[in-house]
């Protein structure tokens, strides 16, 4: 148990922005709502998941659309009142605690804000350990977890519970109601107890966020090793590329951000060329004709002088950045956890092979 303040969610945002995957929103957005929640509210407790009772109710808080939008769209302080109520209506018992879905820029921080705000703990845990695009796809599914009963609710103070068949279903019909409401929403989804929470949550990941997010900011600090070779260091991570953004594609679609970035490379890479391909996160990074990584790694374009993380929806003209790819959690790398973020499910025609395993051992 320890407290979150103002510059714990600065390392934070930061951190999770990296663990994103270019997606989960934009994390200079998520950072102001967060701090906004905390400066009026005060800091929050965030809770080990072993110091959370077996049988209390713990709840996952997050965004749900295109990141993009909600840039423009915002979000206000009422919608997490009117989860926690839906929620607490429909199960018969309070809220014991929230926790991220996710990792990344909105989706990190949206669940410090509903803390702050209701004076409920956080859990230090997540269900995917990134960022992916669609709502079935957490280690909770993999657990036999339901996404349902599920609310959502919009800015305006529409709401509705979803009940379906599979969470597959739950993703179909949420996303054409947020469609509806404009593009994004609030949601609460995967309620749980405490114990199904300890046994397939991702365990540590706003600790694991916030060590990133620090290790980054003081990249150049160290004395006998290269900026890039220190922050290599600390993520674990394989550079896949450097390179300039020559071209970018994007369109909003059926609620998520589509794309793709072409590189021309710099440095030891100059006269290559490597793009990368997102749906709200980034699925594919080819080298050269040569697939170098594909979800459910991670991969992670940063800025090559300050190696803070670019998210999708930031990719500019112009821009450079390193092509850096990160190992998932475990769990995604069995025949379940493929069957729901690998490749193919994404319609690359490849089968998933370990980032590790691409890039020859040369990480």
């Amino acid at each position: 148990m320890r407290k979150i303040g103002i510059p714990e969610i600065e390392d934070i945002a930061l951190g999770a922005a990296l663990l994103g995957a270019g997606g989960g929103g934009d994390p200079y957005v998520g950072k102001l709502v967060a701090i906004g929640a905390v400066q009026e509210c005060g800091p929050i407790t965030l809770l080990d998941p072993d110091e959370v009772p077996d049988d209390a109710l713990v709840v996952p808080i997050a965004m749900m659309g295109a990141p993009t939008v909600l840039c423009e769209k915002a979000i206000g302080g009422e919608e997490y009142r009117a989860l926690y109520e839906t929620v607490s209506a429909f199960y018969g018992k309070p809220i014991y605690a929230f926790m991220p879905i996710e990792a990344g820029g909105v989706n990190s921080m949206l669940p410090i804000a509903a803390a702050a705000r209701l004076g409920l703990p956080l859990v230090d845990c997540d269900g995917m350990g990134r960022a992916f695009p669609e709502l079935q796809m957490v280690t909770f599914t993999i657990g036999g977890g339901s996404a349902t009963p599920m609310a959502l609710v919009d800015e305006k103070g529409n709401s509705c519970i979803f009940r379906t068949v599979t969470n597959k279903w739950t993703e179909e019909l949420a996303r054409a109601v947020t469609m509806a409401c404009g593009g994004s929403v609030s949601v609460s989804l995967y309620a749980m107890d405490g114990h199904f929470m300890k046994q397939y949550g991702v365990h540590g990941i706003v600790t694991r966020s916030q060590r990133l997010g620090s290790a980054i900011r003081k990249v150049k600090e160290s004395i006998d090793k290269t900026p890039e070779e220190t922050f290599l260091e600390i993520t674990e991570g394989c550079k896949l590329f450097k390179g300039k953004i020559s071209d970018v594609l994007r369109e909003v679609r059926a609620g998520f951000n589509f794309g793709k970035v072409v590189l021309d490379g710099i440095g030891e890479y100059k006269g290559r060329n490597a793009y990368v391909e997102f749906q709200n996160e980034n699925l594919t990074a080819v080298v050269d004709d040569q697939i170098l990584a594909t979800t459910p790694d991670l991969i992670c374009l940063v800025d090559t002088e300050t190696f803070t993380p670019v998210p999708t929806d930031a990719l500019k003209y112009g821009k450079r950045v390193m092509v850096v790819g990160l190992p998932c959690f475990p769990l995604w790398r069995t025949p379940e956890g493929l069957a729901l973020v690998g490749p193919r499910y994404f319609g690359v025609d490849t089968d998933y092979i370990p980032l590790e395993e691409r890039c020859k051992g040369g990480c």
